[in-house]
């Protein structure tokens, strides 16, 4: 894949995350603003001490700052998962361009979100404690960076099991590998439980949900715009072709 290719990829694969983050902003504001504003309304009702004035309104955080901050993540987004998609294209199996956008889509999902969510879930407002922050913070990439390795590890192994195997064996087994390193990583890491007793937990729950609502919106969004736009870019004219199979040819016109 010469440079033209891949800056090509990287351009359609930013373009594709911003579309991913426009429709995760609608999913983030219809499902997660309101429970954000139930927390605060909680911690407020529960704090003993009030601060001066915010510096910036929650109005505007949840307006011009979400969108701002959903839309900038998903081009950056799309982009690195775009150089991702350059570096694993042949390399994970003959499939074609839209099937290896889905499958690396799946794949980060589970690597990058999904693990590290399950040990350190998503909070709203009132549920941590600031002075754990900083470590929570460094765990919890910690995990990211643990769930990519490991799903890379995974994928090797299952490369090298595939001949003596076969692929069916050898993907279950690189499936049971990563379960199974993922489950020692969960039981040798500390986890944190700092949400007040009192915190109402179908709020908590629904916020939860809401995160991981926006993050599938995402990556699922990602995977099919960005399988239809690399394969535009690598294979036109089988592109054009399925176009024009799903279309009925239009009569010509004589002139």
């Amino acid at each position: 894949m010469n440079s033209a290719t891949v800056r090509n990829l990287l351009v359609r694969g930013m373009l594709a995350g911003l579309a991913a983050g426009l429709l995760a902003l609608v999913v983030a504001y219809f499902l997660g603003e309101s429970r954000v504003d139930a927390a605060i309304a909680f911690e407020e009702a529960h704090a003993h001490e009030h601060g001066g004035v915010e510096a910036v309104s929650r109005t505007m955080q949840s307006t011009a700052g979400l969108s701002t901050g959903v839309l900038v993540y998903g081009v950056a987004f799309g982009g690195i998962a775009a150089l991702a998609y350059c570096f694993a294209l042949g390399r994970i199996g003959r499939f074609g361009p839209r099937a290896s956008a889905l499958l690396l889509a799946a794949a980060g999902l589970v690597a990058v979100y999904v693990v590290p969510f399950l040990k350190y879930p998503a909070n709203p407002p009132a549920t941590s404690d600031p002075e754990t922050i900083d470590q929570r913070t460094t765990l919890y990439f910690l995990m990211v960076v643990l769930g990519v390795l490991l799903a890379v590890a995974a994928v090797i192994l299952g490369k090298r099991l595939a001949p003596r195997l076969g692929n069916w064996n050898a993907t279950l087994a690189a499936g049971a590998f990563f379960v199974l390193a993922v489950g020692l990583a969960y039981a040798f890491l500390p986890s944190y439980n700092e949400v007040p007793k009192d915190f109402p937990a179908t709020l908590l729950w629904q916020f939860r949900l809401a995160a991981l609502a926006v993050q599938v919106t995402l990556w699922t969004v990602f995977g099919l715009v960005f399988g239809v736009l690399a394969e535009r870019a690598l294979a036109p004219r089988t592109a054009a072709a399925g176009e024009q199979a799903a279309h009925p040819r239009a009569t010509a016109v004589p002139h």
